[in-house]
């Protein structure tokens, strides 16, 4: 979770459902043919479905997802999945009550595990949880977090600790690498094998005797910089070429001011073929690592944090 006195943006400042729809339309005359709809928590903006409606009736949109906490989701699973959301992950850090507390400020654990249970109906197949996994928090959960998925047909991604946004108490001891996730995983369940794909996706999957998959996303020690093919986009229009990037592009006020399709395309196409990002890699190679934005920098630059910027 965000800081506690975490300020939010002003209504007017928000991209229009329209708007979104337009800018989607000109990424995917670039090629751009995934989206994912993600936050901070999606399903706290009215009426997102129309949002998905909207996005997944579009021919060039191949796979539409979404990311969320859980809270909100079993009220709203039917109307996304009659919007034509094609699949959806959930954030599940703790099956422990009180811990899940700690780490949401909400003590809706088994809000999230009946909206978990929805959702691998309405979705079978097509649901992921992803675990970040902080050393003497909660990696004494990987083996139950990975049954629990196994019970839904979920499949789990674990995520390296990251120091990125609100993670303003980050260090590198706290990380739990994928070296360590795998070894406790084979003391409970024996030989995990790595499974071999030509894709630009963040997690490294790998499968256990019994065929049960799981995924890791190891960007902390192994970053995939050179093979990452994606951008966020902000909730009101500021476009990150990297989850490190200090700058974004801006987008929503040259659309509010009238600014063509064509040129707004040529923007965006010119911004990314100078695109040198490589925060991961960078962040690898430093000989201290620290987290890596202060605290009083955070409450300054909001747009620095993880949250705002579809972590």
């Amino acid at each position: 979770m965000p800081e506690s006195d975490y300020v939010w943006l002003p209504r007017q400042d928000i991209l229009s459902f329209e708007e979104i729809s337009v800018l989607v339309d000109i990424f995917g005359n670039l090629g751009v043919d995934r989206i994912r709809i993600t936050g901070g928590e999606p399903l706290l903006r009215k009426d997102l479905p129309e949002l998905i409606s909207l996005l997944s009736v579009k021919s060039g949109v191949h796979d539409l997802a979404l990311t969320t906490n859980g809270i909100l989701l079993a009220e709203q699973s039917s109307a996304l999945k009659a919007a034509g959301l094609h699949r959806i992950t959930v954030s599940l850090d703790s099956l422990r009550p009180e811990r899940f507390k700690e780490l949401t400020r909400f003590n809706e654990l088994e809000t999230v595990k009946a909206a978990l249970q929805e959702a691998s109906k309405t979705w079978e197949g097509r649901v992921k949880i992803d675990t970040v996994v902080i050393r003497g928090v909660n990696d004494d959960e990987l083996t139950d977090l990975l049954a629990y998925g196994q019970t839904l047909g979920a499949e789990v991604r674990f995520i390296e600790y990251m120091d990125v946004g609100g993670a303003t108490r980050w260090s590198f001891n706290d990380v739990v690498t994928r070296t360590e996730i795998i070894e406790r995983i084979e003391s409970r369940y024996g030989t995990v094998a790595p499974i071999k794909e030509n894709t630009s996706a963040p997690a490294d999957r790998f499968k256990l005797t019994d065929g049960t998959t799981f995924g890791i996303i190891s960007s902390t020690t192994a970053p995939f910089c050179e093979s990452c093919d994606r951008s966020r986009l902000t909730a009101d229009g500021l476009w990150y070429l990297c989850l490190y990037a200090q700058l974004g592009t801006d987008l929503r006020g040259p659309l509010r001011k009238g600014t063509s399709a064509e040129e707004l395309q040529r923007l965006i196409a010119s911004t990314w073929k100078k695109r040198s990002d490589r925060g991961a890699e960078t962040r690898l190679a430093a000989s201290q690592r620290q987290p890596s934005v202060p605290l009083a920098e955070l409450k300054k630059r909001p747009h620095l944090e993880m949250h705002t910027r579809g972590g």
